[in-house]
């Protein structure tokens, strides 16, 4: 039992850093969609996505991580990323979400 105890410790631990890593990824995209929104850029990039998506499914291979599940992830936070850059769109890129 200890040793379950240990192993849920080790993932509470890893979801904790991912809690404040998919944070300060926010804050960069929050950066870029009030840069997007100041120059009239659209909120999406499907260019940059698709390699985005590349390079995550290749990042994944290596990992040895599902690319599948590397590729549904991305394409969850990017859909985040792209409400939240559409509502800064909205204002003008003066609202800090």
């Amino acid at each position: 039992m200890s040793e379950l105890l240990g192993i849920r410790s080790s993932i509470d631990n890893i979801d904790a850093a991912l809690i404040h890593l998919l944070a300060e990824r926010f804050k960069f995209t929050q950066q870029v969609g009030r840069l997007k929104a100041r120059h009239g850029l659209p909120p999406s990039d499907p260019d940059r996505e698709k390699r985005q998506i590349a390079r995550l499914r290749a990042l994944a291979e290596d990992a040895h991580l599902d690319p599948a599940f590397a590729e549904k992830w991305f394409n969850f936070v990017v859909a985040e990323v792209i409400q939240h850059h559409e509502e800064l769109a909205g204002t003008g890129g003066s609202d800090e979400l």
